[in-house]
């Protein structure tokens, strides 16, 4: 038997209807007011669902599209209300029959039976349609997750593809679902990277403010349109509910950085300079950290590893120049963390020669990284006047170039972005 929940205005209302009902053998599991009625539809599962209401109200039509949202079935409306928007608002909330002026007992199973064939009909075209938009999407994921693999690795979009269906079947998912994971992947590398270059450009423009009589003003004018770049990048791209307040948080001190980038050269404000810089390393060291934990990818640990190493490059530097350009405490405490940045860096190195990750051309990055970076140890040891300035300069800048370039391949390695 079709089993049937009857919704009436006021208790006992629809007694009339109930029994018209079970006269033509449909089974009424109950009667309920609209306020209850996705409730009891829920719980009782109907077949279909009659309602009477002689002017319909907002409140009944409210019930029915929140019934279509929750427990979808067919929707049956006896009334006497001709007024065609209301016609028009019902088959929007989901009434499958809008039946005007009443009904009668014969009509009953007809147009209950009515009811259930529009509201199958609709099912079906609702499926073909989530298909077809379902379909399209993944045609979209898959076009995103080959041009990413096309730019990472320099292959043509068949190869690309053939990578992902290798992955699909591997992983015994749809294709879409894997190109879905890769432009993931993507996004998260990218963040880690673009977070990780605040950390080295906090550095950096100390490095280069105190080197300004050298280095010009073109470098450090290019860093601050970096971070301002980055910055803008990642509040884009990143939730601002997860981590807005953590960028914000690295805006802080990078505002005053800016501005103190703009005094005079001379211990005191090298310091101040310094200070902001200091500052805004560690909340760039947060966002980092917290967007490779976020991520749940172990992959990205290297990038963020290699990243630091580009902040490291810099540190090295930076401490070595306010070693000599502070005094007191500051120039003692200049070196202490300067030694402390090399051990770093020096530990760092052993654990990417031991990653797994070992295409040729990370091999040769790293290569040429440890090179750079034997030449700026040299260029430490040598006395910091204008030309040994220079060549700290120029083997920190290399140093960081190798680097740079280093963790881009990662970023773009194919093992972190097919997981």
């Amino acid at each position: 038997m079709i089993k049937c929940l009857v919704v009436q205005a006021q208790p006992h209302a629809a007694e009339s209807l109930v029994a018209d009902l079970e006269s033509v053998g449909i089974h009424v599991i109950g009667a309920v007011q609209r306020n209850s009625l996705v409730q009891e539809a829920s719980r009782l599962g109907p077949d279909v669902v009659v309602a009477q209401e002689a002017i319909v109200s907002d409140g009944l039509l409210s019930a029915a599209a929140l019934l279509q949202a929750g427990s979808p079935c067919p929707f049956v409306l006896f009334t006497g209300d001709t007024d065609v928007e209301k016609m028009a608002r019902a088959l929007v909330a989901g009434v499958h029959a809008y039946e005007v002026h009443g009904y009668g007992v014969q009509r009953l199973r007809a147009v209950i039976h009515l009811a259930q064939v529009r509201w199958a009909h609709e099912r079906r075209l609702r499926e073909a349609l989530a298909d077809v938009s379902d379909r399209f999407e993944e045609r979209k994921l898959v076009d995103r997750a080959k041009g990413i693999l096309m730019r990472a690795r320099q292959v043509s979009e068949d190869e690309a593809f053939r990578v992902l269906r290798a992955a699909s079947m591997h992983s015994h998912q749809r294709v879409g679902q894997v190109s879905q994971q890769v432009i993931a992947a993507a996004g998260h590398a990218e963040a880690v990277n673009r977070a990780g270059q605040l950390r080295m450009l906090s550095q950096r423009l100390v490095k280069l403010h105190a080197l300004r009589s050298i280095a010009g003003d073109a470098l450090l004018a290019e860093s601050v349109r970096h971070v301002e770049a980055n910055i803008a990048s990642l509040d884009k791209s990143l939730s601002k509910a997860t981590h807005g307040d953590l960028i914000d948080a690295v805006r802080a001190p990078w505002s005053a950085l800016r501005a103190a980038l703009t005094q005079p050269g001379g211990p005191a404000a090298l310091a101040d300079v310094d200070g902001h810089a200091e500052r805004m390393l560690l909340q760039a060291d947060r966002l980092v950290c917290a967007l490779e934990a976020g991520a749940m990818m172990a992959s990205l640990h290297v990038i963020n590893v290699s990243g630091r190493q580009r902040m490291l490059s810099q540190r090295v530097a930076k401490q070595a120049l306010l070693a000599t350009m502070l005094g007191g405490t500051a120039a003692a405490r200049a070196r202490e963390e300067g030694e402390n940045a090399r051990s770093a860096f020096e530990e760092a190195m052993v654990y990417l020669r031991s990653v797994p990750l070992s295409s040729p051309d990370i091999v040769d990055a790293l290569q040429a990284a440890a090179r750079a970076w034997t030449a700026l140890s040299t260029s430490l040891a040598l006395e910091r006047g204008s030309a040994g300035q220079r060549d700290l300069l120029d083997a920190s800048e290399a140093l960081l170039t190798a680097f740079e370039q280093l963790t881009e391949r990662y970023e773009r390695s194919m093992q972190i972005l097919m997981g």
